[in-house]
């Protein structure tokens, strides 16, 4: 099957564990909610310069990073997959702790308006998805390049209710979550699903009804693509091989999903600007995502509710790549 198809079955696995849960009528109103998190994580870390390999050469060709999108995903591919070479003499490191992505700083201010789309409607979430998809890519692109990585969008297989993807159905079973599938650089995602819910699992639509809540969560699955670009993808695999005990694989999971939220928070706040993002859908952000992640019941693969919001908060308060690095954050922070 190979490691990036284990990888892959792994990855859409875990995106399957990861349902929201309606608690009370209070998370049901999208307009009342208020931020529950506790103080933003401050990991104690600087950039390190030691590079582990240098980029000067074009590794051996992969495969399933040049696979074409099904006849379903091709119709959202409205443009082609590109590989930019990094400069000659770049030196990149793919480590957890000490990844060359820590030196990024931050993201660039950009333009991107989202609009009145409404979440309820395919048309309008799908197009919207895509377009803040092209815009995560002039975000994350210069920066990753700078720092040594070749950068390739993600593609997108975005459906009105299900499809099969390279990484298993989406959305997964008892699932409405999108999910990365890093065999392929593809984000799938069901749009009914993620407004809506799908049988008893609920929809974020049922949290927030602004369509920023879900273009956080896209902006969280785009950040698993910068894990996927980074190495840190990989190396985190490679960590939860060597792990010998379930504890340790769950707790190396929920430290690679909440830096997720931390980069798709450090992307929301670029465009806050011009999306816009006023304070008052700020503190709804904010709320949302301290509601999400793993409740009891649930496998421990993401994190707390109050951890997630702790890193959203993180990504977008304290705005440095090196902020994200939950590899050495406390494990309170991280539980």
């Amino acid at each position: 099957m190979g490691v990036l198809g284990v990888l892959g079955a792994v990855f859409g696995s875990l995106a399957a564990l990861f349902v929201l849960i309606v608690v009370g009528a209070v998370m049901l109103s999208a307009s009342s909610g208020s931020d529950t998190s506790t103080p933003v994580a401050v990991p104690t870390y600087e950039p390190s310069e030691e590079p582990s390999f240098r980029a000067t050469e074009d590794p051996e060709p992969d495969p399933s990073r040049s696979q074409q999108p099904t006849p379903a995903q091709s119709e959202d591919d409205d443009e082609p997959s590109t590989t930019v070479t990094p400069p000659a003499q770049v030196t990149v490191n793919t480590s957890l702790k000490n990844n060359s992505v820590y030196r990024a700083g931050v993201l660039p201010r950009l333009n991107c308006p989202a609009g009145n789309a409404s979440i309820f409607s395919h048309s309008q979430l799908k197009s919207l998805i895509i377009k803040t998809g092209r815009c995560m890519d002039r975000a994350w692109k210069p920066v990753l390049e700078k720092q040594g990585f070749r950068f390739s969008p993600p593609r997108y297989a975005v459906a009105a209710q299900s499809g099969r993807g390279a990484c298993g159905d989406y959305p997964s079973p008892g699932s409405t979550v999108p999910y990365y599938c890093p065999q392929n650089n593809t984000i799938y995602a069901s749009t009914s699903a993620m407004a809506r819910g799908r049988g008893n699992a609920a929809g974020y639509g049922q949290i927030i009804t602004w369509h920023g809540g879900i273009i956080g969560m896209m902006a969280h699955e785009y950040g698993h693509h910068v894990q996927n670009l980074t190495g840190l993808m990989n190396s985190w695999w490679s960590a939860t091989l060597d792990s010998s005990s379930q504890s340790g694989k769950l707790a190396l999971s929920r430290r690679l999903e909440l830096q997720a939220n931390c980069f798709g928070a450090m992307w929301m706040r670029s465009v806050a600007a011009t999306y816009p993002v006023n304070t008052s859908n700020r503190t709804r952000l904010f709320w949302f995502f301290s509601q999400v992640g793993d409740h009891p019941g649930y496998p421990r693969d993401h994190g707390k509710p109050v951890n997630s919001g702790r890193w959203f908060r993180q990504g977008w308060e304290r705005n440095q790549a090196y902020q994200c690095n939950t590899w050495l954050a406390p494990s309170s922070t991280v539980s």
